[in-house]
């Protein structure tokens, strides 16, 4: 079979299983891989040797306490699925992420991070624990208390450690699933600085998206949300299907200089005309791209190239601003550009990506060397400022940029399952199975 990646990366074709049940999950003799829903950006979710395990048909709830919130299930039940069978009754998870078509174990391999870092962390921080199978043939219950140094590695080891074939996890008693929204006006990053600050007081997700095309001035300038879970009446009639379908990738980008101009627009007008707070779904607030089914065709045949980063808050609105200024000189034009403050929070696992300081987030369509060179140019910016780059969004970084990024990898290095691989970790330096 052939699989890809949510950034248009193709895995080839690649030899694969895909157990029906846990019964039937068990780990090839050569190199392996867990394959959850594709929605990584990069190469971390294929096997650069060996055999891709996909996880899609375990999707069982296996135990779920109504009282206290703790549920497992199995690694491959898909985030949207566990909201539709919680939500009603009072509970929600307490970190989610831009969608909600991944799957739990991809959650806790990527230790997945939201708009509520300041109030939740990041997902890794609310499991108690789960089953790892390992190449040696083990079966190990991993937890803070049990395994801990497997535990803590296997939060964010993109699946390095083994393969997860179930979790238990602690969710979030909450009135509403949906949320009471505010929309702020941004004219520059110093008015994001100074907004997030009193949101992160205010609110329990806070999140700002900014028209990467603004220069002078004006860089920074867009759009901050914040919410609050809303009160037990409040329901908003959720969409079961999406708005929009894109059925296959255009033969070129849709992403350009003209057409971000009209949408960095549009969703400014849009989302300012509504003054004041307002009741939003769920499903808008949390997931608001899941409504334009296959969104990343819109980017043509090449896909596309995401690069975030997270910057110390000393000297970050100078480094976001040479970020956003070394797109401009490439004549790279990013269609989601999202601006996040991180708390000062200990890291669930020892690859976490989120620390304290800020996140910024960019897409360009992919255009070859071209858009590598400014890759490059944004990992050194990042880097040279103190930063890390995402691997789980990532598709270029070299070895260097890695090491920079995660200068502690040496503790982690021992946990890697001698079977396991991936084309991310083959590229980035880590010796795994090959």
């Amino acid at each position: 079979m052939a699989f890809a990646s949510w950034g248009g990366l193709k895995s080839g074709d690649v030899r694969s299983i895909r157990p029906a049940s846990s019964a039937e999950l068990h780990l090839p003799r050569d190199g392996w891989l867990a394959y959850g829903n594709g929605r990584s950006y990069g190469d971390s979710c294929f096997a650069s040797n060996g055999t891709i395990i996909d996880m899609r048909s375990l999707n069982r709830v296996l135990a779920f306490d109504q009282k206290t919130g703790v549920i497992q299930v199995e690694a491959g039940l898909i985030l949207g699925d566990l909201i539709s069978y919680v939500a009603p009754l009072g509970w929600f998870p307490a970190v989610v992420p831009g969608t909600r078509f991944i799957t739990i174990g991809g959650a806790v391999c990527n230790d997945v991070h939201g708009k509520n870092h300041h109030c939740q962390g990041t997902f890794g921080e609310h499991v108690l624990a789960f089953e790892l199978l390992r190449s040696d043939g083990s079966k190990t219950v991993c937890s803070k208390a049990s395994n801990a140094d497997l535990f803590h590695a296997t939060i964010g080891g993109m699946g390095l450690t083994g393969v997860i074939s179930w979790v238990e996890f602690q969710l979030m008693r909450v009135s509403s699933p949906d949320v009471i929204q505010e929309a702020v006006r941004l004219d520059s990053l110093d008015d994001f600085f100074t907004l997030a600050k009193a949101s992160d007081e205010s609110h329990d997700y806070s999140v700002a998206w900014i028209d990467s095309l603004a220069k002078g001035d004006q860089l920074g300038r867009g759009v901050l949300l914040r919410a609050n879970h809303g009160p037990a009446t409040l329901r908003v009639e959720q969409r079961d299907k999406p708005l929009i379908a894109i059925p296959f990738a255009p033969p070129f980008s849709l992403i350009n200089t003209l057409s971000l101009k009209c949408f960095n627009l549009a969703y400014r007008w849009r989302t300012l005309s509504k003054t004041g707070e307002m009741p939003v779904g769920y499903r808008s607030f949390f997931f608001p791209l899941d409504a334009v089914s296959g969104w990343n065709r819109l980017y043509g045949p090449g896909g596309l190239r995401q690069h975030q980063s997270i910057l110390p808050l000393v000297g970050a609105k100078e480094t976001i601003r040479s970020l956003i200024e070394e797109t401009h000189r490439a004549g790279h034009g990013s269609f989601l550009t999202v601006l996040k403050v991180f708390a000062d929070r200990p890291a669930a696992g020892m690859m976490s990506f989120p620390r304290h300081g800020v996140t910024l987030t960019l897409d360009f369509p992919y255009r070859g060397q071209k858009t590598d060179n400014l890759l490059d140019q944004l990992d050194k910016i990042t880097t040279q400022a103190g930063g890390r780059v995402n691997p789980y969004k990532d598709a270029h970084m070299s070895v260097e940029t890695f090491a920079a990024s995660f200068p502690d990898i040496e503790r982690f290095i021992p946990f890697i399952d001698p079977k396991a691989n991936s084309r991310f970790a083959k590229r980035v330096g880590l010796k795994t199975f090959d």
